[in-house]
């Protein structure tokens, strides 16, 4: 018993020796080549069998034949050790390699493609990442065009719209100012008109820009959604009979919601207006309220014969318009922007869709519990 184990003690301080010996070696080279990393690794568990054997040989005082037959071993066991381990280092080097390059063009702005031979279980776990964050970065760079082109087409029609009330007050002001004006009271009127019409415009740019900014200031109160839909059709009243459109509270549920009043009646305000100014005369626009697994749903139902299956996507969009004729007067695309901004900012969701005749607004806003 007393031989095996100063046996193990003169291998244990033999082995110890070379692997302080490999644990400085493999501080100096910690940032060089994975090859050196695992020639040194494998170098130093052969010299640790070396080292311990030959201290336990000299210990049991082996002869010289006896020594050189032990010594040959491990030094054949060293050969076939250092060969294997080059060739696993060459082979995770090249796949890291092809990785890299990958990974290289991935951030030139490309997308990710994966090396066509597998690497091991952690390069591999590497590149599903890789290409799964590519994936994101191509959504994001899909939204940030189409959010550029939606700046660029805002800017241009707005540049238009403020242009056209500019234009007409500086030539009525002009008209007044040199006492050409055959009804200076009727210019004073139209006038107002635009003067209204610019501070309108004016008004959803800085409502969209605190959406944007995330400043929207929200206070949310208990209320019923009856009252919330009666308000808004209220206020809609005067310019559906200016446009001979019926109003029509479809199946309204007295359900509570806790939302913002003001915001939300600007919601719903935004959404009768342009179903209003869409629906031709003798149309009908319906409100409706219910509450449903999701939430609590108000839709807005127009007659304007439908959108193009191509432009639902982008109905939400800022500065989106449609064609001509679906664009009122004096709109700058700013309305339903503002409604899905609104919305999203009380943790609901805005939709539109199709149907018999026309199409659908449907806003979602969470249950409020009871």
């Amino acid at each position: 018993m007393q031989d095996i184990l100063l046996i193990a003690l003169f291998s244990f301080l033999g082995a110890g020796a070379a692997g302080l010996l490999g644990a400085f070696v493999l501080m100096l080279v910690r940032h060089r080549s994975l090859t050196v990393s695992i020639t040194v690794v494998v170098f130093v568990a052969v010299t640790a069998m070396l080292a311990g054997t030959l201290a336990v040989a000299q210990a049991m005082f082996l002869n010289t034949h006896d020594l050189q037959v032990v010594t040959m071993v491990v030094a054949m066991a060293a050969v076939v050790s250092l060969a294997t381990a080059t060739i696993l280092s060459r082979w995770v080097v090249a796949r890291s390699r092809a990785l890299t390059i990958a990974a290289r063009s991935f951030g030139d702005g490309g997308d990710f493609a994966a090396p066509a031979e597998g690497g091991t279980a952690e390069l591999a776990a590497l590149s599903r990442e890789l290409a799964a964050t590519s994936a994101k970065l191509a959504e994001s760079r899909d939204r940030e065009r189409a959010l550029e082109t939606s700046r660029r087409e805002l800017v241009a029609w707005i540049s238009h719209d403020l242009r056209t009330p500019l234009a007409g007050l500086r030539a009525m002001s002009e008209a007044l100012e040199d006492g050409v004006a055959a009804d200076p009271y009727r210019y004073l009127r139209q006038i107002r008109t635009e003067v209204e019409r610019l501070n309108d415009m004016v008004g959803d740019l800085f409502e969209l820009s605190r959406i944007h900014a995330g400043t929207l200031a929200l206070s949310p109160s208990r209320m019923s959604v009856y009252d919330l839909v009666g308000d808004a059709l209220a206020g809609a009243d005067a310019l559906a009979r200016e446009h001979g459109v019926r109003l029509v509270g479809a199946g309204i549920d007295p359900v509570p919601v806790e939302v913002d009043g003001k915001e939300m009646s600007r919601v719903l305000g935004n959404l009768l207006v342009n179903a209003i100014r869409r629906t031709p005369s003798d149309g009908t626009v319906a409100v409706g309220a219910h509450r449903s697994p999701e939430g609590v749903v108000l839709s807005v139902t127009d007659g304007c014969g439908g959108i193009p299956e191509e432009d639902l996507p982008r109905v939400f969009d800022t500065g989106w318009r449609g064609t001509h004729a679906r664009t009122p007067p004096a709109g700058a695309g700013l309305g339903l922007a503002i409604v899905r901004g609104i919305v999203e900012a009380h943790q609901g969701r805005a939709v539109v869709r199709n149907v018999s005749g026309g199409c659908r607004f449907e806003v979602t806003l969470p249950t409020v519990e009871a």
